[in-house]
């Protein structure tokens, strides 16, 4: 009998659900769902969705990101944003498309670049004064 492979694909969802509270930083392979509070930065190979409920204190950086809860930190996505009508971000995001429903709050600075430019920015260190 074949073993399955043991190596997490994109299918795969991660789940941080209402009242859990999330201090330090989560690395994903795959896909991550946030209904609680996270406190650290996100880094997703797959896509993470902010769920009404969720809250996050940090960056996050995946391939696709829907918010629609709340975000204080970055958004860094190598294909889009997508902020639902119940999100808030206090923060600057940089994609290559951005989708902003009506009634969504947004603080901060938006970069739209071609896929190439956005993933030397996703992949380059922050610098910190």
């Amino acid at each position: 009998m074949k073993q399955k492979d043991s190596v997490p694909s994109q299918d795969v969802v991660t789940i941080i659900s209402t009242g859990v509270l999330l201090e330090g930083k989560i690395t994903s392979k795959g896909n991550i769902r946030i209904d609680g509070q996270v406190k650290g930065d996100i880094h997703a190979n797959g896509n993470v969705t902010v769920g009404s409920q969720g809250e996050v204190n940090g960056e996050i950086v995946a391939q696709i990101i829907t918010l629609g809860g709340t975000v204080n930190g970055s958004l860094k996505a190598n294909e889009k944003i997508i902020m639902e009508s119940t999100a808030s971000l206090k923060g600057d995001l940089v994609s290559k498309i951005l989708i902003i429903e009506e009634g969504a709050v947004f603080d901060g600075n938006s970069s739209m670049s071609k896929k190439e430019d956005i993933k030397k920015i996703i992949e380059a260190p922050d610098k910190k004064e």
